[in-house]
């Protein structure tokens, strides 16, 4: 039976798979099987009827074949289909020379095998050593019946093990409007990273105008990789940017170049410039370094120029360089600890440098002794800031013990601080600091389960209380500057963490008991359907540390939920409410409808009563939702219930085919740039509208992501 292209073919191309020639026939032999023959064994043999050619290398169906002897040439004609490794192929007419084994199709359509491609040819010409010829000739990867591009040249050339066609004279064409002409060029045929043009990317906005990059892709090695991006800028110039990848058995990583010689949206016409480099590797058996070293021109660069690896919220950029070692029992790192400030905010200090040691091994009995330690440099470029050098040691005595149903642990710790500050000047800060700290802790925890029903359905619901007693002896540490601490958040696993500061700088004094419980139904696969879990902290003692003090003898109670209702509806919100004032102090909800990957409703809001004297309450919906079978739809919309305003509005529309990806993306957001003087706008908005050849995530793109909002296992 004869293979059509267009039977080969569904809703989206798939290549052809090549033939499988299972015979017995060897080099220079064929096969032929036909309804009637007339052979005349010095010149001729003529095959009539459902005529079948086979030879090792290729097959040959046709309504009627000639084989001459003499010129040891063999002619197909009638509803002929030709297959090999490389090509299969329709026509009226074929001629193979069994000398040269050359072979020459006429009038055919033709779709190449494993891979991506089909088209017409006027001739096709095949040959061990040439590969294959195409003369005025069509090709696209798009499906036989909907060919949005395609390309007519008056030569292609497939050589055998080459990674690249060669095209001659194209015209490239959109449905049957012609837009370019290229003498020359190649393009890849198999699925090899291959040097050349990629995907554009087109742009308009408030901030740069009209933008229109093209990424250049070159493959140095299998290895080594180096994307170039010529970005025009309509209201800015020209900016260069430049992403070099490399891998290696033990290494790997990146380095990323953007660079803009003179800003024409700028009064002083200045330069602006990026910088990252991204770094992880193995030396030896147990070390591994680490970098993420990470520079720009100035505060607004990423609000003005955008950023693959920053968001406009962002304060900080990192810049850390490591070295760490890790054994069964021990792991040290070392490491510096630099940002790049953005904005007014105040200067952050420096770990210049920090190591860390950690060591546990058992002590018998099911106990075990660990060690954490720390030496610190602190260092502010703002010149009167205090510098200080930092020591630490916490040996700890631990008995931890778990099985299915229940987990226990005591630990007994004594965390000894050393600093010597400098530059305190004016400042209630002392130059030699010693701290010595107890803490002791008992955590226990138990899990309860039965056997129950979840909507009518077998069900497992677990009850899994917890208790957590925590003491923390107290000195006063009013005389050690904060130098990497803040204050920390409760959430409900936040609330068994026992300590509430980030860092060393200051450590609570406590007694206190924290309790808490989770409930689960546990579906018949073993997949959480519902969890609650809810907590909260009694404090038998007020702080003496000032920094920790609090107007209640308990924390807010800490609430979180998720839940699966049926197989479409996700709830996840989490809460901390005071339980003296009855009033919520931190929420956040997501409600999400999911009726397929593509079909996806989510609302979102999140409340925060008192931030940095700011309360916070907005509100967001994200819906993506597929308009036809190649039309996505995707929107977004984000408002501060507080100022009564919309934060964002974003609406993106992507038309993906099997052959080519284009999505549209309009967006107005607050621009949140940086005055003379540091401070943030916030009244500021900025509109742009996005043209992209490729496929993006539209859901992810913005300031407000879409993220699952549940965390059932």
């Amino acid at each position: 039976m004869t293979t059509g292209l267009a039977d080969a073919q569904e809703a989206c191309f798939v290549p052809l798979v090549g033939p499988n020639f299972k015979n017995s026939l060897v080099e220079g032999q064929i096969q032929v099987k036909s309804e009637y023959s007339e052979i005349n064994q010095d010149t001729f043999a003529q095959f009539k009827g459902k005529v079948e050619i086979d030879s090792i290398h290729a097959r040959i169906k046709a309504d009627d074949a000639l084989l001459n002897s003499q010129t040891q040439t063999l002619s197909a004609t009638g509803n002929v289909s030709f297959q090999d490794n490389n090509i299969t192929v329709s026509s009226q007419n074929v001629q193979l020379n069994r000398l040269s084994n050359e072979l020459l199709i006429e009038g055919s359509l033709y779709q190449l095998n494993n891979v991506q491609g089909h088209g017409k040819a006027d001739k096709i010409s095949l040959g061990e050593s040439t590969g294959i010829n195409l003369i005025e000739s069509s090709f696209t990867t798009c499906p036989v019946d909907d060919e949005v591009w395609r390309i007519q040249a008056s030569n292609i050339e497939i050589t055998p093990n080459q990674s690249r066609g060669v095209v001659k004279h194209a015209r490239f064409y959109i449905k049957d409007v012609p837009v370019l002409y290229l003498p020359y060029f190649s393009f890849p045929i198999n699925d090899q990273r291959q040097s050349g043009i990629l995907y554009p990317s087109i742009s308009s906005n408030s901030s740069t105008g009209v933008s229109i990059e093209q990424p250049v892709y070159w493959n140095i090695a299998p290895n080594y990789d180096l994307t170039f991006t010529p970005r025009l800028m309509t209201d800015r110039g020209l900016q260069l940017k430049t992403e070099f990848r490399y891998l290696t058995q033990q290494h790997s990583g990146q380095a990323n170049v953007e660079y803009l010689p003179n800003d024409q949206d700028l009064n002083d016409n200045s330069e602006r410039y990026f910088y990252r480099l991204v770094h992880s590797g193995q030396v030896g058996q147990n070390w591994r370094v680490n970098a993420d070293i990470n520079g720009l021109s100035d505060d607004n660069y990423i609000v003005d120029l955008g950023s693959d690896y920053y968001n406009r919220a962002d304060t900080h950029l990192y810049k850390t360089l490591g070295l760490s070692y890790f054994s069964q029992k021990l792991d040290v790192t070392a490491q510096f600890r630099d940002f790049e400030v953005l904005g007014d905010h105040p200067d952050s200090y420096r770990a210049l440098p920090e190591v860390r040691l950690n060591y546990l091994t058992p002590i018998g009995l099911g106990a075990e002794f660990q060690i954490h330690s720390e030496l610190a440099y602190f260092e502010n470029s703002e010149t009167d800031s205090p510098t200080a050098t930092r020591f630490h040691i916490a040996p700890t005595v631990r008995y931890p013990f778990q099985n299915q149903w229940s987990e226990f642990l005591a630990e007994a710790t004594v965390l000894h601080t050393r600093y010597k500050q400098k530059n305190i000047q004016n400042l209630a800060l002392e130059e030699d600091v010693s701290r010595t700290l107890g803490q002791a802790k008992i955590f226990g925890s138990l899990a309860f389960e039965r056997a129950a029903t979840w909507f009518g359905a077998q069900a497992t619901h677990t009850f899994e209380p917890k208790i957590q007693y925590l003491y923390t002896s107290f000195k006063d540490q009013s005389n050690i500057g904060q130098y990497d601490t803040t204050r920390l958040f409760n959430d409900f696993s936040g609330l068994f963490r026992g300590q509430e500061f980030t860092g060393l700088d200051r450590i609570s004094d406590n007694n206190q008991i924290t309790l808490g419980m989770t409930s689960r139904f546990i579906d018949k696969n073993n997949q959480e359907r519902f969890k609650l879990s809810l907590g909260q902290i009694f404090y038998l003692e007020d702080n003496q540390v000032l920094d920790a003090t609090k107007d209640d003898d308990r924390s807010a109670l800490a609430a979180e939920l998720d839940w699966q209702i049926g197989s479409k509806w996700y709830v996840h919100t989490q809460a901390q409410v005071s339980t003296v004032t009855d009033k919520i102090e931190r929420s956040s909800l997501s409600l999400e409808y999911q009726l397929a990957k593509n079909k996806i409703m989510q609302i979102n809001h999140r409340y925060v009563r008192d931030l940095s004297a700011e309360k916070i309450s907005q509100v967001g919906i994200t819906a993506s939702w597929p308009l036809s079978t190649n039309w996505q739809w995707v929107g977004r919309w984000y408002h501060d219930l507080e100022r009564n305003r919309t934060v964002e509005s974003y609406a993106g529309l992507q038309y993906e085919s099997c052959c080519w990806t284009v999505s549209l993306v309009a967006q107005r957001n607050l621009s949140n740039r940086f005055d003379v003087n540091g401070a943030q706008s916030t009244n500021e908005f900025e509109s742009g509208f996005h043209v992209y050849f490729t496929t993006r995530n539209l859901l992810r793109e913005g300031l407000f992501g879409y993220r699952r909002p549940y965390l059932l296992n």
